[in-house]
């Protein structure tokens, strides 16, 4: 089989058309930029880990939505949780000068936003 037939369109999954989905694959785009200049040291540390807890708030909003409403809400908190990993990852690697201020402020700014829409999410579930 060729790569193409596993293609799925953007309608096939409800979650896609989520907000908060769109805007965390936004932010795990951003962190993977943002990461490429670290240092090499931090490969299997900091690197590893912020991008694991970035795709993880992408992967937990999927794979929730597959569930009954009462475990969507549990993936939504553990996605809202890989929120604040991803803030406090993001401290330290400003403490240690690997991002500016300004990366800083903008990565915050993704994770308090999706963090946001995650509880706005949580609590429109009936």
């Amino acid at each position: 089989m060729n790569g193409k037939s596993f293609i799925v369109s953007r309608s096939s999954f409800g979650f896609e058309g989520l907000n908060v989905y769109q805007e965390s694959l936004v932010f795990v785009d951003f962190i993977y930029t943002l990461t490429t200049t670290w240092p090499k040291t931090e490969t299997f540390g900091l690197m590893d880990q912020i991008k694991r807890a970035s795709v993880s708030i992408t992967l937990n909003i999927a794979e929730g939505s597959s569930r009954t409403k009462k475990d969507f809400k549990h993936f939504l908190t553990l996605s809202r949780g890989s929120c604040y990993e991803c803030y406090a990852i993001l401290q330290i690697a400003y403490k240690r000068n690997y991002i500016t201020g300004e990366n800083l402020a903008i990565a915050s700014e993704y994770c308090n936003k999706i963090a946001r829409m995650l509880s706005a999410l949580k609590s429109s579930i009936n």
